[in-house]
């Protein structure tokens, strides 16, 4: 996922928990410090300073969280914050600029998957220490960490998360007598009914082989039990030739070439082309966010509204729970040139622990990383789909170049396109994707 399209998650994730209110955790953050306390550490660093970047724009509601946040810190560490706001599409270059000056924040907001690129370029300070002695960070689960670890070293938290599930019309599926689907069974033989309905013109479940296309070709492979790549022996290797991860890309590239779910025509549709598809009517299910129902709804010109639309976790293969989904979010980390790296650190230990992270998250309209926080939203039923299905998100490989093999290069885009055109056999398409992935992750 780009910068920018987490900025997206950041703001549209907001229009699904609107509701949420703020939910401070009955333990006070100073608990989290291993050591010392909010006495001992004041008189510290008295008349100190920190700088922290903060990516997007300021509301009523980020200034009183950031206030709040502030303000507990110079009470425990007597040290004052100076926050700057820096829209995401400025970021890139502030950080850039910050890392050839010497100029930067001692403490930066990231999109997650941005950590690999700055770690890549020793932007970033190791906090692997702090993580470890820090309890509150210890209740984060350990699959909300894959893209702040870096060859085994934690360079950033994780402060607020988003995934994805799957948009379907609610009123189609009650006219046929379909129930969301709790198996890949299930899932086919839904998409089937609707286009067997609806018409051959109509997605059941619509394919997405554009520029977002591994979001919705991940949760199979994943639930299959594969990977795209795992960082082995001092390089990356590729993992799509193997069994698990074959049974997912097979099951996707089905969805068209065998069970005729979605269009061959319409190979190239990413999650954009597929809601504008969706507001005509045109579509029964597809893998999205919460974003896209604003669009949809004025797309259709009040066609299709709330009534007409809801959500459920795309389902693991056996029906045992949801498939994981693409994990997205923002982290919170520690700039390599923090004027006082020891401040920096106790100030990341307050802002990411669980009372002003679960904050950051519910206010910034993001989902919360600690498990209590995160279970409230089971009884939401916009959010709790997305809720269950980031218990167990996961990330792409955590590598700088991933974005190139993602999205440039598009290497599973067209390996699936040559699958279902019959150009090539899923082995081949495979073999020759897996060659290409290794090359595009190990380039320097």
């Amino acid at each position: 996922m780009k910068l920018t399209k987490i900025a997206a998650v950041s703001v549209t994730t907001a229009a699904l928990a609107i509701a949420a209110s703020a939910c401070g955790s009955a333990e006070p953050a100073g608990e989290a410090a291993p050591t010392g306390s909010a006495a001992a550490s004041g008189p510290k660093f008295a008349g100190q300073s920190l700088t922290v970047w903060r990516l997007g724009a300021p509301n009523e509601v980020q200034d009183k969280f950031m206030a709040d946040l502030d303000a507990e810190f110079k009470e425990q560490t007597g040290a004052e914050v100076q926050v700057q706001w820096i829209p995401w599409p400025d970021a890139q270059k502030k950080w850039t600029a910050a890392l050839a000056g010497g100029e930067g924040p001692d403490i930066t907001e990231f999109g997650n998957d941005q950590v690999a690129a700055w770690v890549a370029q020793d932007a970033l300070t190791d906090i692997t220490e702090l993580v470890k002695s820090t309890p509150d960070f210890q209740a984060i689960p350990q699959n909300l960490w894959s893209y702040e670890t870096i060859e085994g070293k934690i360079y950033a938290a994780p402060w607020g998360g988003g995934t994805r599930a799957v948009l379907y019309r609610k009123d189609w599926f009650e006219d046929l007598g379909i129930q969301p689907p709790k198996t890949w069974e299930e899932l086919v033989a839904a998409g089937k009914k609707v286009v067997a309905e609806k018409g051959k013109d109509v997605d059941g479940f619509a394919f997405n082989g554009g520029s977002d296309a591994n979001m919705s070709l991940s949760p199979f492979v994943w639930s299959a039990g594969g990977d795209f790549a795992a960082f082995e022996g001092g390089k990356w290797v590729g993992k799509v030739t193997e069994p698990a991860f074959k049974e997912g890309f097979q099951f996707y590239t089905d969805l068209v070439a065998k069970e005729g779910v979605s269009g061959k025509s319409r190979l190239s549709q990413n999650s954009v082309d597929i809601s504008t598809r969706f507001a005509a009517g045109k579509v029964g299910m597809y893998v999205t966010g919460g974003w896209d129902i604003a669009t949809i709804k004025e797309q259709s010109k009040g066609k299709i509204g709330d009534d007409q639309m809801a959500f459920f976790s795309l389902p693991a293969k056996d029906g045992s729970g949801p498939a994981p989904a693409f994990q997205g979010g923002n982290d919170i980390a520690i700039w390599k040139d923090a004027k006082n790296p020891e401040l920096a650190a106790e100030y990341l230990k307050l802002a990411a622990g669980k009372e002003f992270g679960t904050r950051y998250a519910k206010e910034g309209g993001l989902l919360p990383l600690y498990p209590e926080a995160l279970a409230e939203f089971a009884s939401d039923p916009v959010q709790a789909p997305f809720a269950e299905t980031f218990k167990v998100a996961k990330g792409f490989p955590a590598d700088p170049n991933w974005a190139e093999a993602n999205d440039t290069k598009a290497v599973l885009q067209n390996a699936a396109r040559a699958v279902i055109e019959g150009k090539k056999d899923v082995d081949t398409a495979l073999a020759d994707a897996n060659a290409e992935l290794e090359t595009i992750l190990n380039q320097q």
